[in-house]
Protein backbone atom coordinates (compact mmCIF):
# COMPACT_ATOMS: atom_id res chain seq x y z
CA UNK A 1 0.00 0.00 0.00
CA UNK A 2 1.43 3.74 -0.70
CA UNK A 3 0.19 6.74 0.87
CA UNK A 4 1.65 10.17 -0.56
CA UNK A 5 2.36 13.19 1.83
CA UNK A 6 1.87 16.80 0.38
CA UNK A 7 4.46 18.36 3.24
CA UNK A 8 3.92 21.45 1.63
CA UNK A 9 1.99 24.16 -0.51
CA UNK A 10 4.83 25.97 -1.29
CA UNK A 11 6.72 25.62 -4.03
CA UNK A 12 9.42 27.40 -6.13
CA UNK A 13 7.21 26.87 -9.39
CA UNK A 14 3.78 27.71 -10.51
CA UNK A 15 3.23 24.53 -12.74
CA UNK A 16 0.02 25.19 -15.38
CA UNK A 17 -0.90 21.91 -14.46
CA UNK A 18 -0.39 21.46 -10.64
CA UNK A 19 -3.58 19.48 -9.00
CA UNK A 20 -3.32 21.78 -5.84
CA UNK A 21 -2.37 24.92 -6.81
CA UNK A 22 1.03 25.06 -5.21
CA UNK A 23 2.97 28.19 -4.47
CA UNK A 24 2.71 29.92 -0.95
CA UNK A 25 2.50 28.10 1.99
CA UNK A 26 -1.25 26.26 3.50
CA UNK A 27 -2.72 27.53 6.38
CA UNK A 28 -1.49 25.51 9.33
CA UNK A 29 0.49 23.33 7.63
CA UNK A 30 1.26 20.00 9.80
CA UNK A 31 4.14 20.67 12.44
CA UNK A 32 6.80 18.40 12.80
CA UNK A 33 5.57 17.00 16.04
CA UNK A 34 2.04 16.31 14.14
CA UNK A 35 4.11 14.72 10.81
CA UNK A 36 5.75 12.04 13.10
CA UNK A 37 2.79 10.95 14.46
CA UNK A 38 0.81 11.10 11.30
CA UNK A 39 3.77 8.63 10.04
CA UNK A 40 3.27 6.62 13.04
CA UNK A 41 -0.57 5.89 12.06
CA UNK A 42 0.67 5.49 8.46
CA UNK A 43 2.79 2.24 9.44
CA UNK A 44 0.49 1.26 11.80
CA UNK A 45 -2.47 1.07 8.93
CA UNK A 46 -0.41 -1.33 7.47
CA UNK A 47 1.11 0.81 4.85
CA UNK A 48 4.67 -0.20 3.05
CA UNK A 49 5.43 2.78 0.55
CA UNK A 50 5.69 6.86 1.25
CA UNK A 51 5.89 9.51 -0.61
CA UNK A 52 7.16 13.03 0.02
CA UNK A 53 5.62 15.09 -2.08
CA UNK A 54 4.10 18.66 -2.74
CA UNK A 55 4.53 21.32 -3.27
CA UNK A 56 8.38 21.30 -3.56
CA UNK A 57 8.70 18.87 -0.51
CA UNK A 58 12.68 20.10 -0.38
CA UNK A 59 11.68 23.50 0.19
CA UNK A 60 10.67 21.79 4.37
CA UNK A 61 13.77 22.12 6.23
CA UNK A 62 12.74 19.20 8.42
CA UNK A 63 12.14 16.86 5.71
CA UNK A 64 15.47 14.54 6.40
CA UNK A 65 14.00 14.05 9.84
CA UNK A 66 10.89 12.84 8.99
CA UNK A 67 11.98 10.74 6.33
CA UNK A 68 14.61 9.44 8.70
CA UNK A 69 11.14 9.00 11.14
CA UNK A 70 9.48 6.88 8.51
CA UNK A 71 11.99 5.02 7.64
CA UNK A 72 12.81 3.53 11.04
CA UNK A 73 8.68 3.22 11.73
CA UNK A 74 9.07 0.22 8.75
CA UNK A 75 8.00 2.32 5.69
CA UNK A 76 9.99 2.68 3.10
CA UNK A 77 10.47 6.81 2.11
CA UNK A 78 10.47 8.13 -1.44
CA UNK A 79 10.42 11.71 -3.11
CA UNK A 80 8.34 13.49 -5.60
CA UNK A 81 9.80 16.34 -6.65
CA UNK A 82 10.79 19.08 -9.45
CA UNK A 83 14.29 18.57 -8.77
CA UNK A 84 15.36 21.86 -8.70
CA UNK A 85 16.55 21.84 -5.27
CA UNK A 86 18.43 18.70 -5.20
CA UNK A 87 21.71 19.48 -5.21
CA UNK A 88 24.49 16.63 -4.22
CA UNK A 89 24.21 17.27 -0.44
CA UNK A 90 20.97 17.21 -0.28
CA UNK A 91 20.72 13.82 -2.10
CA UNK A 92 23.16 12.03 -0.03
CA UNK A 93 21.30 13.42 3.54
CA UNK A 94 18.16 12.32 2.18
CA UNK A 95 19.94 8.76 1.35
CA UNK A 96 21.34 8.86 4.98
CA UNK A 97 18.24 9.44 6.13
CA UNK A 98 16.69 6.60 4.93
CA UNK A 99 15.11 7.72 1.21
CA UNK A 100 15.38 5.22 -1.27
CA UNK A 101 14.22 7.16 -4.00
CA UNK A 102 13.56 9.99 -6.01
CA UNK A 103 10.97 10.92 -8.65
CA UNK A 104 11.81 13.73 -11.01
CA UNK A 105 9.35 15.35 -13.35
CA UNK A 106 10.72 16.48 -16.71
CA UNK A 107 7.85 17.19 -19.07
CA UNK A 108 9.26 17.52 -22.31
CA UNK A 109 12.46 17.43 -24.21
CA UNK A 110 12.38 20.78 -25.55
CA UNK A 111 13.99 22.90 -22.48
CA UNK A 112 11.53 25.47 -23.83
CA UNK A 113 8.12 23.91 -23.25
CA UNK A 114 9.38 22.35 -20.35
CA UNK A 115 10.34 25.67 -18.32
CA UNK A 116 7.03 27.52 -20.25
CA UNK A 117 4.71 24.60 -18.40
CA UNK A 118 6.49 25.03 -15.13
CA UNK A 119 6.70 28.61 -15.12
CA UNK A 120 10.11 28.96 -14.18
CA UNK A 121 13.23 29.60 -16.57
CA UNK A 122 16.29 27.39 -16.25
CA UNK A 123 13.20 24.47 -14.89
CA UNK A 124 14.69 21.85 -17.26
CA UNK A 125 18.54 22.24 -16.64
CA UNK A 126 17.57 22.39 -12.67
CA UNK A 127 15.77 19.36 -13.16
CA UNK A 128 18.81 17.37 -15.29
CA UNK A 129 21.06 18.56 -12.33
CA UNK A 130 18.59 16.99 -9.92
CA UNK A 131 19.09 13.59 -11.70
CA UNK A 132 23.25 13.92 -11.83
CA UNK A 133 23.06 14.65 -8.04
CA UNK A 134 21.04 11.44 -7.05
CA UNK A 135 23.83 10.06 -9.62
CA UNK A 136 26.40 11.19 -7.30
CA UNK A 137 24.95 10.47 -4.64
CA UNK A 138 23.69 7.02 -5.39
CA UNK A 139 20.52 7.70 -4.90
CA UNK A 140 18.00 5.39 -7.40
CA UNK A 141 15.81 7.85 -8.93
CA UNK A 142 12.92 7.95 -11.83
CA UNK A 143 11.43 10.38 -14.29
CA UNK A 144 7.86 11.37 -14.14
CA UNK A 145 5.94 12.97 -17.11
CA UNK A 146 2.66 14.30 -17.20
CA UNK A 147 1.35 14.01 -20.76
CA UNK A 148 -1.18 16.34 -22.33
CA UNK A 149 -2.07 16.88 -26.24
CA UNK A 150 1.42 18.81 -27.03
CA UNK A 151 3.61 16.75 -25.89
CA UNK A 152 2.35 13.29 -25.96
CA UNK A 153 3.99 12.48 -29.27
CA UNK A 154 7.60 12.78 -27.18
CA UNK A 155 6.46 10.28 -24.62
CA UNK A 156 8.40 7.45 -26.51
CA UNK A 157 11.54 8.85 -26.84
CA UNK A 158 10.98 10.59 -23.03
CA UNK A 159 11.36 6.81 -22.04
CA UNK A 160 14.60 6.24 -24.30
CA UNK A 161 16.08 8.81 -22.62
CA UNK A 162 15.16 7.89 -19.16
CA UNK A 163 17.31 4.94 -19.54
CA UNK A 164 20.02 6.66 -21.06
CA UNK A 165 20.07 8.97 -18.05
CA UNK A 166 20.04 5.99 -15.56
CA UNK A 167 16.37 6.17 -14.49
CA UNK A 168 15.54 3.22 -12.89
CA UNK A 169 11.70 3.52 -13.74
CA UNK A 170 9.90 6.62 -15.94
CA UNK A 171 6.05 7.11 -15.10
CA UNK A 172 3.85 8.48 -16.98
CA UNK A 173 1.15 10.66 -15.68
CA UNK A 174 -2.17 11.40 -17.79
CA UNK A 175 -3.66 14.63 -16.74
CA UNK A 176 -6.43 15.16 -14.79
CA UNK A 177 -8.09 18.35 -14.50
CA UNK A 178 -8.10 19.23 -11.19
CA UNK A 179 -6.68 22.19 -9.41
CA UNK A 180 -4.52 24.62 -11.66
CA UNK A 181 -5.17 21.77 -14.32
CA UNK A 182 -8.70 22.31 -15.09
CA UNK A 183 -7.67 25.59 -16.84
CA UNK A 184 -6.13 23.60 -19.11
CA UNK A 185 -8.50 20.96 -19.59
CA UNK A 186 -8.71 21.09 -23.30
CA UNK A 187 -5.52 19.96 -23.35
CA UNK A 188 -6.27 16.56 -21.68
CA UNK A 189 -5.67 13.31 -23.98
CA UNK A 190 -9.10 12.06 -25.13
CA UNK A 191 -10.16 7.83 -25.57
CA UNK A 192 -8.41 7.25 -28.92
CA UNK A 193 -5.48 8.92 -27.85
CA UNK A 194 -5.16 7.45 -24.54
CA UNK A 195 -5.24 4.08 -26.24
CA UNK A 196 -2.91 4.86 -28.90
CA UNK A 197 -0.41 5.86 -26.46
CA UNK A 198 -0.92 3.37 -24.05
CA UNK A 199 0.03 0.36 -26.36
CA UNK A 200 2.94 2.88 -27.21
CA UNK A 201 4.25 2.90 -23.40
CA UNK A 202 3.41 -1.01 -23.43
CA UNK A 203 5.55 -1.63 -26.49
CA UNK A 204 8.36 0.32 -25.03
CA UNK A 205 7.59 -1.79 -21.56
CA UNK A 206 8.61 -4.47 -23.38
CA UNK A 207 11.67 -3.39 -25.16
CA UNK A 208 13.48 -1.57 -22.35
CA UNK A 209 15.01 -2.97 -19.47
CA UNK A 210 13.17 -0.15 -16.59
CA UNK A 211 9.78 -0.16 -15.33
CA UNK A 212 7.18 1.86 -17.56
CA UNK A 213 3.74 2.57 -15.98
CA UNK A 214 0.63 4.59 -17.08
CA UNK A 215 -0.54 6.78 -14.07
CA UNK A 216 -3.97 7.80 -13.87
CA UNK A 217 -4.52 5.99 -17.41
CA UNK A 218 -6.07 2.36 -15.04
CA UNK A 219 -7.28 1.28 -18.89
CA UNK A 220 -3.48 0.16 -18.70
CA UNK A 221 -3.76 -2.81 -17.07
CA UNK A 222 -6.86 -4.07 -19.34
CA UNK A 223 -4.56 -3.50 -22.15
CA UNK A 224 -1.53 -5.12 -20.48
CA UNK A 225 -3.93 -8.23 -20.08
CA UNK A 226 -4.88 -7.92 -23.52
CA UNK A 227 -1.59 -8.16 -24.85
CA UNK A 228 -0.64 -11.59 -22.74
CA UNK A 229 1.29 -9.00 -20.40
CA UNK A 230 1.54 -10.16 -16.61
CA UNK A 231 1.95 -6.47 -14.91
CA UNK A 232 3.50 -6.67 -11.52
CA UNK A 233 0.46 -4.28 -10.51
CA UNK A 234 -2.40 -5.43 -8.53
CA UNK A 235 -4.95 -2.75 -10.14
CA UNK A 236 -5.06 0.59 -12.34
CA UNK A 237 -6.83 3.05 -9.97
CA UNK A 238 -5.86 2.33 -6.40
CA UNK A 239 -7.74 5.32 -5.21
CA UNK A 240 -8.96 4.40 -1.95
CA UNK A 241 -7.81 1.19 -2.24
CA UNK A 242 -4.32 0.69 -1.28
CA UNK A 243 -3.46 4.39 -1.97
CA UNK A 244 -4.67 8.12 -0.22
CA UNK A 245 -3.09 11.10 -0.26
CA UNK A 246 -2.57 13.72 2.58
CA UNK A 247 -2.72 16.97 2.34
CA UNK A 248 -0.48 20.02 3.70
CA UNK A 249 -2.83 20.81 7.01
CA UNK A 250 -3.84 16.93 7.58
CA UNK A 251 -6.52 16.38 5.09
CA UNK A 252 -6.99 12.84 3.69
CA UNK A 253 -7.92 12.33 -0.08
CA UNK A 254 -8.91 8.87 -1.99
CA UNK A 255 -6.40 9.90 -4.21
CA UNK A 256 -4.32 13.77 -5.17
CA UNK A 257 -6.96 14.25 -7.87
CA UNK A 258 -10.14 13.39 -6.14
CA UNK A 259 -10.71 17.13 -3.66
CA UNK A 260 -12.86 15.38 -1.46
CA UNK A 261 -12.21 14.93 2.44
CA UNK A 262 -12.18 11.58 3.98
CA UNK A 263 -10.83 12.98 7.24
CA UNK A 264 -8.24 15.11 8.98
CA UNK A 265 -5.25 13.33 10.45
CA UNK A 266 -5.80 16.45 13.37
CA UNK A 267 -9.23 15.61 14.02
CA UNK A 268 -8.77 11.35 14.13
CA UNK A 269 -6.22 9.10 14.06
CA UNK A 270 -5.10 8.44 10.46
CA UNK A 271 -5.53 4.46 10.95
CA UNK A 272 -8.81 4.93 11.74
CA UNK A 273 -9.77 7.18 8.83
CA UNK A 274 -8.17 4.85 6.53
CA UNK A 275 -10.02 1.91 8.04
CA UNK A 276 -13.54 3.44 9.12
CA UNK A 277 -14.31 6.23 6.20
CA UNK A 278 -17.61 6.23 4.54
CA UNK A 279 -15.86 7.75 1.34
CA UNK A 280 -12.75 5.52 1.24
CA UNK A 281 -15.07 2.45 1.95
CA UNK A 282 -17.60 3.36 -0.92
CA UNK A 283 -14.45 3.36 -3.57
CA UNK A 284 -14.02 -0.38 -2.33
CA UNK A 285 -17.03 -1.55 -2.77
CA UNK A 286 -15.97 -1.58 -6.73
CA UNK A 287 -19.85 -0.96 -7.50
CA UNK A 288 -19.05 1.43 -10.22
CA UNK A 289 -21.81 2.52 -12.98
CA UNK A 290 -22.35 2.69 -16.66
CA UNK A 291 -20.01 0.73 -18.20
CA UNK A 292 -17.34 0.87 -15.65
CA UNK A 293 -20.15 -1.81 -13.66
CA UNK A 294 -20.54 -4.17 -16.10
CA UNK A 295 -16.96 -4.02 -17.55
CA UNK A 296 -15.03 -7.74 -16.95
CA UNK A 297 -12.18 -5.65 -16.15
CA UNK A 298 -13.20 -3.59 -13.46
CA UNK A 299 -11.53 -5.40 -10.42
CA UNK A 300 -8.29 -5.17 -12.42
CA UNK A 301 -8.65 -1.65 -13.88
CA UNK A 302 -11.48 0.13 -12.25
CA UNK A 303 -11.48 3.14 -14.03
CA UNK A 304 -10.14 6.56 -13.03
CA UNK A 305 -12.77 7.68 -9.99
CA UNK A 306 -11.12 11.46 -10.73
CA UNK A 307 -12.03 11.57 -13.87
CA UNK A 308 -15.08 10.12 -13.31
CA UNK A 309 -16.09 12.38 -10.39
CA UNK A 310 -14.48 15.42 -13.13
CA UNK A 311 -16.70 14.41 -15.95
CA UNK A 312 -19.73 12.99 -14.36
CA UNK A 313 -19.32 14.70 -10.60
CA UNK A 314 -20.01 11.19 -9.23
CA UNK A 315 -16.50 8.76 -8.31
CA UNK A 316 -18.22 5.91 -8.39
CA UNK A 317 -19.60 6.59 -12.48
CA UNK A 318 -18.12 5.20 -15.43
CA UNK A 319 -14.68 6.64 -16.70
CA UNK A 320 -15.01 8.94 -19.51
CA UNK A 321 -11.92 8.35 -21.71
CA UNK A 322 -12.53 4.38 -22.34
CA UNK A 323 -12.58 2.97 -25.32
CA UNK A 324 -13.53 -0.72 -24.45
CA UNK A 325 -16.81 -1.77 -24.53
CA UNK A 326 -17.10 -4.80 -22.01
CA UNK A 327 -18.38 -8.09 -24.01
CA UNK A 328 -17.65 -6.72 -27.49
CA UNK A 329 -14.72 -7.68 -29.86
CA UNK A 330 -14.35 -3.93 -31.14
CA UNK A 331 -14.24 -0.58 -29.54
CA UNK A 332 -16.80 1.83 -29.59
CA UNK A 333 -15.99 5.54 -30.49
CA UNK A 334 -13.90 7.50 -28.50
Amino acid sequence: MIVSWNTTNECNMYCDHCYRDSGPLAPRELSTAEARTMIDGIAEAGFKIMIFSGGECLMRSDLEELVGHAASSGLRPVLGTNGSLLTVDRAHALKHAGCLAAGISLDSLNPARHDALRRYDGAFTEALAGMQACREAALPYQIHTTVMDWNRHEVPEMADFALEQGARAFHVFFLVPTGRAASIEENSLRAAEYEDLIERLMDKAEALPIEIKPTCAPQFMRIALQRGMKPRFSKGCLAGTSYCIIGPSGTVQPCAYMNISAGNVREQPFEEIWRNSPLLNRLRSEEYGGRCGACEYRRRCGGCRARALHYHGDFMAEEPWCLYRAGEEEFGVG
